[in-house]
């Protein structure tokens, strides 16, 4: 109703010819114009913020534009994003000669995390002698708020480890380190292949086929030790069943979850 309102609305030609049942549905078209000039505000900010962000810059090599480019935006090598519109060229004598010019980008404090986590993982599987490669495949993760970092290569399973545990301990390391330095704190997730969400799945595959047999027997059934990450999969994945109630059970590393038929 309040659509078709709004409809007839945009096809009047004034306000005067509002009849007295309008007059609801015209507050909220002056709300939604409000938030229209909002969102339009808004936008311009962020644009104008986007702009002190980026500079270009022209000096007579690529080099020494990337070092104003520094100066300018006050930030390290690192943190920020080159792109070279012209590597210039000397000429012969001075004749033809062409100055570089560039763009630079100063990236935001989720981008520089990104950043420098793939920085600390490259060296970790550096030292670790390993033909692994990372790939950033976020720099803004939904699930963990932070960069997602994604390890491929021929010794994927010796990454992984046992149960995740080498997987989990190396990306405790790479947030220890990237977080060292940094004011505000932030969460970087790293995945092996996929490995996380495979296993995911694989969890969430085997929590229904116990609440299917909790169901059957009328019996409770307790999983193995979990950490907080997968119960919470257990959890979200039984959430909507009727016939089950999960509880979180036991302390530190013996934490598990419960699966219970539901009492009438």
């Amino acid at each position: 109703m309040l659509s078709e309102y709004l409809r007839n609305i945009l096809l009047l030609d004034g306000v005067h010819y509002l009849p007295e049942q309008h007059l609801i549905p015209l507050r909220c078209l002056r709300y939604l114009r409000r938030l229209k000039c909002l969102k339009t505000i808004l936008r311009r900010k962020r644009q104008s913020m986007e702009n002190q962000l980026i500079r270009e810059i022209t000096a007579k090599s690529v080099e020494e534009a990337i070092e104003v480019a520094m100066h300018e935006l006050d930030v390290g090598r690192d943190e920020i994003e080159i792109e070279i519109l012209n590597s210039g060229r000397t000429g012969f004598l001075g004749i033809g000669s062409e100055l570089a010019k560039i763009r630079a980008r100063k990236l935001s404090a989720h981008e520089d995390a990104g950043a420098r986590a793939m920085e600390v993982v490259s060296r970790i599987l550096g030292f670790l002698s390993t033909s692994a490669t990372c790939t950033l495949k976020s720099a803004h993760n939904e699930e963990s708020g932070g960069p997602l970092i994604d390890i491929d290569g021929e010794d994927s399973a010796l990454l992984i480890g046992r149960r995740g545990e080498t997987l989990r301990a190396l990306q405790m390391f790479v947030n220890i380190i990237v977080n060292k330095q940094r004011d505000k704190l932030v969460r970087i997730q790293l995945d092996v292949q996929d490995y996380r969400k495979r296993k995911d799945t694989a969890l969430s595959e085997m929590a229904r086929r116990v609440a299917d047999k909790v169901t059957a027997t009328g019996r409770s059934i307790t999983l193995e030790p979990m950490g907080a990450a997968e119960r919470r999969i257990v959890h979200v994945t039984l959430a909507d069943d009727p016939k089950i109630t999960t509880l979180s059970d036991g302390s530190g590393n013996d934490r598990r979850v419960a699966i219970n038929p539901k009492r009438d």
